[in-house]
């Protein structure tokens, strides 16, 4: 067996880069990274624009978020702009479509999808940051999947609940006086502040939004950013 030796401190991440070689270019190159960024002037690059970009949705009626702002505005502007594109990967389907678990063996639905994001929309906002007495939607201890299991309800009911809950979201940021202010992670007891939880919902809507994208293509081959 190797002996162990004694314990050394870790190098840190700028000790390694001083280690490798070309050490000196990065450097010279992370010197040349502040200059584009800085805020008084615009990027000197020459590399060409590109003539092609993903293609948006038909009919896309989304408000783009805004590539200006403050902190807030650019964290409840880039929600929105993820609830509205849940939305449109929905729209036009009939009740057996957003039904359809249409990318087996997974067993995700449009229906289901929208029933989960129902329910993390009043898990984040109403029960952990402001502490209010609701139930759960679409889960308990015995059945902790029935939000992407149980597809008998109306999905239009679904919708319904889904619009409450983001307005009731809405209406609770908009009353926070600051992205600073905290609620209680029900799993650990530790505070959470409003501006990870607006992190949080963003990274969730996007994962799932990709899901949707994929089951839309599957279910009537409509694709789109």
């Amino acid at each position: 067996m190797t002996p162990i030796g004694p314990w050394k401190p870790p190098i840190r991440t700028t000790d390694h880069l001083s280690l490798l070689p070309g050490a000196g270019r990065l450097s010279v190159a992370t010197a040349r990274l502040a200059d584009m960024t800085d805020t008084t002037g615009g990027s000197d690059s020459t590399t060409p624009t590109p003539q092609y970009f993903a293609p948006n949705w038909s009919d896309d009626t989304r408000e783009p978020p805004p590539n200006t702002g403050d902190e807030r505005e650019a964290l409840t502007t880039s929600l929105d702009w993820h609830r509205a594109t849940f939305e449109l990967k929905c729209a036009g389907l009939t009740q057996e479509q957003l039904s359809e678990r249409a990318a087996p063996p997974s067993e995700l639905s449009l229906h289901g999808l929208l029933r989960h994001l129902a329910g993390v929309e009043r898990w984040w906002f109403r029960i952990q940051l402001t502490g209010e007495g609701v139930p759960l939607l679409y889960y308990s201890d015995e059945d902790p999947d029935q939000d992407f299991g149980d597809l008998t309800g109306d999905a239009g009911k679904a919708f319904a609940v889904w619009h409450e809950e983001c307005e009731r979201s809405r209406r609770i940021v908009a009353a926070a006086r600051s992205l600073d202010v905290t609620g209680t992670r029900r799993a650990t007891g530790d505070p959470i502040s409003l501006r990870r939880i607006l992190i949080n919902m963003i990274a969730e809507y996007a994962r799932h939004n990709g899901h949707a994208d994929l089951l839309r293509e599957r279910i009537d081959g409509t694709t789109g950013m």
